[in-house]
């Protein structure tokens, strides 16, 4: 079984800190931003970073739905790792500073594939289809977030 890996980063037009706090909040902003390939998502413990515990279920593709239970933890500042109990997953988000009131989100996704031709296949095309899905929340996700922003600022 091969690893495999996603990665998907993005700037946000907020500072580092405001970026994280929205980020670590699985009770609010969280829902706000998923997109449709989440469903039943559950905050079942916490809701605020470190000892989070939250459910969904991801769609990855047409035939491919993983059951997910995220166990939230913070192993360094700016960091959220999301270690799922039902499998091998492990999603990593980090915040950065990215110039005065800007901030780079990286997420990285990975997962101990599936051996023979199928683990092949997989290591092949499940990064970039993960990779469209974590784009697609991380937009979602900046848009909440400046338009946040713009709303403290008085701005439209």
């Amino acid at each position: 079984m091969a690893q495999v890996e996603a990665t998907t980063e993005r700037v946000v037009a907020a500072g580092a800190e405001k970026v994280f706090d929205a980020l670590a909040d699985y009770r609010d902003i969280r829902p706000k931003v998923l997109p449709g390939q989440f469903s039943e998502y559950e905050v079942r413990e916490g809701g605020d970073g470190e000892g989070t515990l939250v459910h969904w279920k991801l769609q990855a593709t047409s035939k491919r739905v993983r059951d997910c239970l995220m166990e939230v933890s913070e192993p360094t500042d700016g960091e959220l790792v999301e270690k799922d109990r039902n499998s091998s997953m492990v999603t990593t988000w980090r915040v950065t500073p990215a110039g005065e009131g800007r901030s780079r989100i990286v997420v990285t996704t990975t997962w101990k594939g599936a051996g023979g031709i199928g683990g092949f296949f997989e290591k092949m095309f499940a990064p970039k289809g993960l990779s469209r899905i974590y784009d697609a929340l991380l937009a979602r996700f900046a848009a909440e977030v400046e338009k946040d922003e713009k709303d403290e600022k008085g701005e439209k």
